[in-house]
């Protein structure tokens, strides 16, 4: 019987905190999937210049700005120079067109 109140107990547990807890956000349509399109930011590699998608490349996080190289290289110059290099923007946020219609 002990068993048995015990898993009862976890059970409403885990109900009040999937319904309004940590898994509010799945029941209530709050998850968005993340599609891969032309429109995602795009990280800018501080030493090079290019673009980097934020799934590819290495990166590193300073003073809480998150970095991304498109090679090891340009890893290890960024470290080299790291005050120098941080100074410059980390990502590329490109303007979306809006459609008015009328």
């Amino acid at each position: 019987m002990d068993g048995l109140l015990t898993f009862l107990l976890y059970a409403v547990f885990f109900y009040f905190f999937m319904r309004f807890g940590c898994g509010a956000h799945m029941v209530h349509g709050h998850h968005h999937k993340k599609s891969h399109t032309d429109d995602d930011v795009k990280f800018i590699d501080p030493v090079c210049g290019k673009e980097v998608a934020e799934d590819q490349g290495y990166g590193e996080l300073v003073e809480g700005r998150l970095f991304r190289f498109c090679s090891k290289e340009c890893l290890d110059i960024f470290d080299q120079n790291k005050s120098e290099y941080s100074k410059k923007p980390n990502k590329l946020i490109p303007h979306k067109e809006h459609n008015h219609e009328t």
